[in-house]
């Protein structure tokens, strides 16, 4: 109970210091979660960014969304039901429509076999729970804006 009263204060704290920054308008996000807290938390955070947030509750869900959404990068949590975070960005990378598609990994762990794991399997970052706004924007700015300003 204690690490959702402090994820519910920082949800709290970081919602009420918000404002919308164009350089996010626009950007297509799916966050895939089976935490709903988690999901909220972040669609939150992103849309008062200006971002378009697309969720899914786990991996099967996600597949869908994201091929119909084609979104600018993806969140996905590892552990998941059904379909785990790993698998879910690896059917994501194999699709040749999606392979330079940024998917950040989401975990509660911190340790190296995790974030190993996760670049096995495509993923370009991976962030620790309960992230903060900045870290969520910053991760934003760095695989999607800051690669759209050098492109164009």
């Amino acid at each position: 109970m204690r690490a959702k009263t402090s994820i519910a204060n920082t949800i709290h704290i970081e919602i009420n210091t918000m404002s919308t920054d164009t350089s996010f308008a626009g950007i297509k996000v799916v966050v895939i979660d089976d935490s709903k807290t988690i999901r909220r938390t972040a669609e939150t955070l992103l849309k008062k960014a200006g971002c378009e947030v697309i969720t899914a509750t786990d991996g099967f869900e996600s597949l869908s969304r994201v091929m119909e959404a084609k979104p600018d990068i993806i969140f996905v949590d590892i552990m998941m039901p059904r379909l785990d975070g790993y698998q879910t960005c690896a059917l994501i990378k194999n699709n040749p429509a999606f392979k330079k598609m940024p998917i950040v990994m989401l975990s509660s762990k911190d340790g190296l076999f995790e974030r190993a794991r996760g670049r096995i399997v495509g993923a370009e970052h991976y962030m620790t729970k309960p992230f903060t706004r900045e870290e969520l924007l910053n991760t934003i700015k760095a695989y999607v804006v800051d690669i759209k300003k050098a492109a164009g």
